[in-house]
């Protein structure tokens, strides 16, 4: 895994993880990467500061501790599965629906469900902002 440093043209700054540099590249040319503050799709590595292994005489505390991570991500979990319980899911017409609400033809509302790579690519190639979920989430009615 390598860690950038990203940076959206309204000057949002943002850590994100890729598998290799080339994963990123990927990724961005497909449009999905983007800003999680305001959904930018208009991203470039930003100017980070090298990683240097500590020398082997110095003990380095780690950056959070195990339990502030699992804290967290609970905490992450938890607002997900609020923004869920005020969204309506659309299953695999996520797409179609999200672009009717785009375009005006249904109502203006959160929505979730289901789009393959390609239909998420041609929503963010039409100007509709789609992010996808943090974890993973069962349709309702069924077990996660």
């Amino acid at each position: 895994m390598i860690v950038f440093d990203l940076a959206c043209d309204n000057g949002h700054v943002f850590e994100a993880w890729f598998g290799s540099s080339d994963d990123y590249a990927k990724q961005k040319a497909g449009g999905l990467v983007s800003c999680p503050i305001c959904n930018s799709a208009s991203i470039d590595k930003a100017v980070m500061a090298p990683r240097l292994a500590a020398k082997g005489n110095r003990d380095i505390a780690p950056a959070r501790s195990p339990e502030a991570t699992k804290e967290m991500m609970a905490m992450l979990a938890k607002a997900q599965a609020e923004a869920l319980a005020q969204s309506d899911y659309v299953g695999k017409r996520f797409a179609d629906e999200a672009r009717a609400i785009h375009l005006g033809e249904a109502s203006e509302r959160s929505i979730y469900g289901e789009a393959s790579r390609e239909e998420t690519r041609a929503l963010l190639d039409e100007g509709i902002a789609v992010a996808p979920l943090i974890f993973p989430v069962a349709p309702p009615g069924e077990a996660n």
